[in-house]
């Protein structure tokens, strides 16, 4: 089935035009050398082979991305798990989640509905600002992301996001596939995740019917990401010190690109994914009279409420609510426990370089980040 052409500019690419696509990789020297990177066992005769062999987008997700995210997971984390009890592997969905990693939030995703038995992974959405170079845009186009258009005027954002919103559309009703959509744009930097009223607006500007229809026709799912470690959050941190420091600083390319690689190689622990049951119950809740202000509000806290409840906490999230709020959970975590982590906050500040560095702030901002996804699901739970 051929995708509508008013979406050529955004969605990933049809399997016909993969040889062409793969060409373009294969001849470009950043990529080659990208590659010799993640698989330096492979010659590149055999990863051109490899390449030019999958005939769809899953194919190359199962036969390259898989692999890679296998060994990645094996040298830089403890693990890799999914719950995903509270959905069926039958039906598609558009899955709304916290942001942790640039990269790796959707690109694990992929890997954990493939080991869970679900017949396709999702198809991404992805912000322009992150496409470098000409050849990332290809490789995350053969990877099934659509790209979200962030640098635009006023008036084009408007027809960005409408036609976003009917692609997304699109893909559920008619591709049948599943959606990753970041819950904001960016990362949140402290880890305090919560679900942008702009993003729900945009998603329904595409399908029928009124708001809260068309919201259901997407079969939102709350989904909770939760890290260990964060091998970017010493970037965060310098973020906050620069941000306050230096009048109008702003993140560079180069920036990306070095939180993308950080994220991606780094140190993470254990890492735990979890969807919560579809939204579409609670839409329907909705009292019909109730403002369209105030049914986006209302159900982006739900989702948040969703997120931040499934939350799997580490001693790194319950040592630094402790440092900063001044508890002691005993129990919860060890004394050994607490000293590892202390002595990683140091190591990861240590990697920190720039001019009038405050160590007393950025510890504060690191703390803060694994701290506040503890607070956020005491508030939602009541407990921990």
């Amino acid at each position: 089935m051929r995708t509508p052409e008013i979406f050529d500019g955004i969605r990933p690419f049809e399997p016909e035009e993969l040889p062409e696509v793969f060409d373009r990789l294969l001849g470009d020297k950043q990529f080659m050398g990208v590659m010799r990177a993640v698989m330096p066992q492979v010659a590149e005769d055999d990863i051109a082979r490899k390449i030019r062999a999958c005939k769809t987008n899953m194919d190359f997700q199962l036969n390259l991305c898989y692999g890679f995210l296998k060994g990645l997971l094996a040298r830089a984390s403890t693990g890799c798990s999914m719950d995903c009890s509270a959905i069926s592997k039958e039906e598609r969905y558009t899955f709304v989640s916290n942001h942790r990693d640039i990269v790796l939030d959707s690109a694990l995703l992929e890997v954990m509905l493939v080991d869970n038995g679900f017949k396709t992974t999702c198809e991404i959405a992805i912000g322009d600002n992150l496409l470098a170079a000409p050849w990332i845009e290809d490789l995350v186009r053969v990877n099934k992301s659509f790209i979200v258009k962030r640098s635009a005027s006023m008036r084009e954002m408007l027809a960005s996001s409408k036609k976003m919103a009917d692609y997304m559309h699109y893909v559920i009703a008619v591709k049948r596939d599943n959606i990753w959509i970041a819950q904001r744009e960016g990362r949140a930097k402290d880890s305090d995740d919560r679900t942008q009223e702009a993003l729900l607006k945009m998603m329904a500007m595409g399908g029928e019917g009124d708001l809260r229809q068309r919201l259901t026709s997407l079969n939102i799912v709350p989904l909770s990401i939760s890290y260990e470690y964060d091998p970017c959050d010493y970037l965060k941190a310098m973020e906050f010190q620069l941000k306050r420091d230096v009048e109008g600083w702003q993140k560079s390319r180069e920036d990306d690109v070095l939180s993308m690689k950080t994220g991606i190689m780094g140190y993470k622990g254990a890492i735990h994914y979890e969807a919560a049951p579809p939204i579409n119950d609670f839409l329907e809740s909705l009292d019909k009279g109730m403002p369209k202000g105030e049914i986006l509000k209302t159900i982006a806290a739900h989702i948040d409420k969703e997120i931040h409840r499934r939350y799997k906490l580490y001693p790194s999230n319950l040592v630094a609510l402790d440092l900063l709020d001044g508890g002691v959970r005993t129990g919860l975590y060890s004394e050994e426990q607490k000293r590892m982590f202390l002595g990683y906050i140091d190591g990861q500040l240590a990697k920190i370089d720039i001019p009038g560095k405050d160590e007393d702030y950025l510890r504060e901002r690191m703390l803060t980040m694994y701290a506040n996804p503890a607070r956020n699901k005491i508030r939602a739970n009541g407990e921990i």
